[in-house]
C-alpha cells in the first residue's frame, strides 16, 4: 500500500439522522451548544439538515444534523440515526482513482459538490461481487480537503 497516492487527515464530519430534526437541535444544539452555520435541503438526497460545528480551526468538526424531508422516501437519511462519518483527505481525485482500482465500492454519483461547498464521494457500506470493499455497514464519504485543513493536520 505504500504507492498511495493520498493521505487521510482527519474527521471531517458526523451526520445523524431522526425523523424529527427538533430533538438533534435539543441535544447538539440547546444542551451541548453547538453553533448552526448553515442549512442545505435536497429533494434528490431526500434531505433537509442543519450544519453545525464543534471545535476550532483544523480541529473543527462539522455536524449535520439531518431529517428527511419524505421519512418514507429513499435515501433514508435517518436509517441508521448514526448516518456517515466524513473524513478529510488531501487528494480526493486520486484517491477516488486509487480506491476504485484497489476494489473500493463507491455510491452512484461520483465525486461532487456537498452540503458545505468541498468536493464529495462516499464509500458504499457494502462491497459487491465487482467492487469487494466497503464501508463494513458505514457509509463514508471523502471529502477534498482545503489548503489550509491540509497544511494544518499534515
Amino acid at each position: 500500500m505504500s504507492d498511495r497516492p493520498f493521505r487521510i487527515l482527519g474527521m471531517q464530519q458526523i451526520a445523524i439522522g431522526a425523523t424529527d430534526r427538533e430533538q438533534l437541535r435539543t441535544l447538539w444544539i440547546d444542551t451541548f451548544g453547538l453553533e448552526i452555520v448553515g442549512n442545505f435541503r435536497s429533494e434528490s438526497e431526500n434531505v433537509d439538515e442543519d450544519i453545525a460545528i464543534m471545535g476550532k480551526g483544523a480541529a473543527t468538526v462539522e455536524v449535520d444534523l439531518m431529517q428527511p424531508i419524505d421519512p418514507e422516501a429513499r435515501p433514508r437519511v435517518h436509517v441508521p440515526p448514526l448516518n456517515h462519518i466524513g473524513l478529510w483527505v488531501d487528494d480526493l481525485s486520486a484517491a477516488y482513482v486509487w480506491l476504485e482500482g484497489a476494489g473500493v465500492r463507491f455510491t452512484p454519483g461520483g465525486i461532487r459538490k456537498g452540503a458545505a461547498g468541498h468536493d464529495v464521494c462516499f464509500i458504499h457500506p457494502k462491497g459487491n461481487e465487482a467492487q469487494p470493499i466497503g464501508g463494513a455497514g458505514v457509509l463514508i464519504e471523502l471529502v477534498q480537503a482545503p489548503a489550509d485543513i491540509i497544511a494544518a493536520l499534515s
